[in-house]
């Protein structure tokens, strides 16, 4: 009988249902790449399907998406020939929405299959160590062998781990800068995590931006700020402003003494500009890799804005290239293990309203599913001519979402201030006018004068 040094005996179906787990099945897929040679594939195709994949796991620690999997292969497919290129991308076209029958037995036939092939290796490699007398490392070799591909997680034991649960999970949050924010969010954004700021054009996206990227500078942190609008030397002013309090008007007059003040800094500021429209996610992506390479640990990255940056590849919808943006922009958050802050245009609907809600974001709703908290930032015309405006928390995975914080904006040097939650709704917000909004906002400050003055 024949020794069978590949899956060409069972079959194509076989093989392309495997290289779908593979996709799919991410305890699988951790399995599969210890004891997988590629070349046990026959197919070419499937080769470079399952390649793609476990090079994506290797570069990144996380596992592909579908999403992410269709960027792959439209763009990264150019040293493969036409014709397997073809084949890669119709094989995943096929396999998008089709489950596989009996997965389990192909699991198992197929792990079973590559562990003996790495046992075989192992006494191959044995009868050499033997001619040594070498016991100890024999020994070693033949069980590393046969622990290949196990599954070595037995699963959560509800009792013995019971402390486990009431374990915070290390997010290391960075500061928003908010007490008010800080307190619904358990600190603030944290490591792997995405935060989405919503606003109509000119209500104060980049302010916000600037602001939340000065608060994690004075923590200690190295943020990166990719501005896609505004030219770094702007950007960089409104830091200078922002971190001192010397309105922009005036920063030129006291250029020596901030100078002095950005020196005693804990953390840093790195600035990249990128014209609009002109950097993907991969830009961003490897420009971080290189700062890797520096030896430069990001502690915080803002993106100034998501919608502005370049899809990696262009579908016929806008919507999906926003979605897939945003999703990329949360896997370099997992990545690199910080916060990524970003935002989002508002559509027409925005523009004047008392408090934007989801329901006013440009064109893709989608992109926020994949964020971890969003707020939203409204500035009525009467509310500029006043520096003020309103915060609504739209999502939170943290904590409360649906609260509404009046807002101090002084725009002269990039203060926010966030005031104590009025407790309304966002209907109930839109349904005053602007004076009995006023009107109610200069009571409740004459109620809390009172109550500081009586203490």
């Amino acid at each position: 009988m024949t020794e069978q040094t590949s899956f060409a005996h069972f079959g194509k179906a076989f093989q392309e249902s495997l290289c779908q787990l593979i996709l799919q099945d991410r305890p699988f897929a951790d399995q599969m790449m210890e004891v997988l040679d590629i070349n046990f594939l026959e197919l070419k195709y499937l080769q470079t399907f399952v390649k793609k994949v476990f090079s994506y796991r290797e570069k990144y620690d996380v596992h592909p998406t579908n999403k992410i999997m269709t960027t792959i292969l439209r763009s990264e497919l150019e040293n493969e020939s036409d014709v397997t290129q073809t084949q890669v991308r119709d094989y995943f076209a096929r396999i998008y929405e089709v489950e596989v029958e009996g997965p389990d037995y192909i699991k198992d036939i197929a792990l079973d299959f590559c562990k003996k092939q790495k046992l075989k290796e192992a006494m191959l490699r044995s009868v050499k160590l033997l001619q040594n007398s070498s016991f100890d490392e024999i020994a070693k070799v033949i069980n590393d062998a046969i622990n290949l591909g196990c599954d070595n997680d037995h699963g959560y034991d509800y009792l013995k781990d019971f402390e486990q649960r009431y374990q915070l999970k290390a997010r290391n949050p960075v500061t928003s800068g908010w007490e008010e924010i800080d307190s619904i969010t358990k600190g603030g954004l944290g490591k792997g995590e995405l935060g989405v700021v919503i606003a109509p054009t000119g209500a104060g996206k980049s302010m916000v931006l600037v602001h939340l990227g000065a608060e994690a500078i004075k923590e200690g942190k190295v943020v990166v700020h990719y501005t896609l609008e505004l030219s770094k030397e702007v950007i960089g002013l409104r830091y200078d402003s922002c971190i001192t309090g010397v309105e922009l008007k005036d920063l030129f007059s006291f250029k020596e003494k901030i100078y002095e003040s950005v020196q005693d800094l804990e953390g840093s500021l790195i600035i990249k500009e990128y014209p609009t429209k002109s950097a993907s996610t991969n830009t961003i992506k490897s420009h971080l890799e290189k700062l890797k390479q520096k030896g430069i640990n990001v502690g915080m990255i803002v993106v100034d804005y998501g919608d502005l940056l370049r899809p990696v590849s262009t579908s016929r919808e806008r919507r999906h290239d926003l979605e897939s943006i945003y999703e990329e922009l949360r896997g370099i958050a997992q990545v690199h293990e910080c916060p990524v802050w970003t935002a989002s245009q508002t559509n027409r609907s925005g523009l004047n309203a008392e408090v934007v809600t989801m329901e006013a974001i440009s064109e893709a709703f989608s992109k926020c599913f994949v964020a971890d908290f969003i707020f939203s930032l409204s500035r009525t015309i009467e509310d500029k001519s006043v520096n003020s405006g309103r915060i609504f928390v739209a999502k939170n995975r943290f904590g409360p979402d649906g609260v509404i914080y009046p807002v101090k904006m002084d725009t002269s040097n990039v203060k926010i201030r966030v005031h104590e939650s009025t407790g309304e709704t966002p209907d109930q917000v839109n349904a005053l006018t602007a004076k009995e909004q006023s009107d109610a906002l200069r009571d409740k400050y004459k109620k809390f004068k009172t109550q500081i003055r009586e203490k």
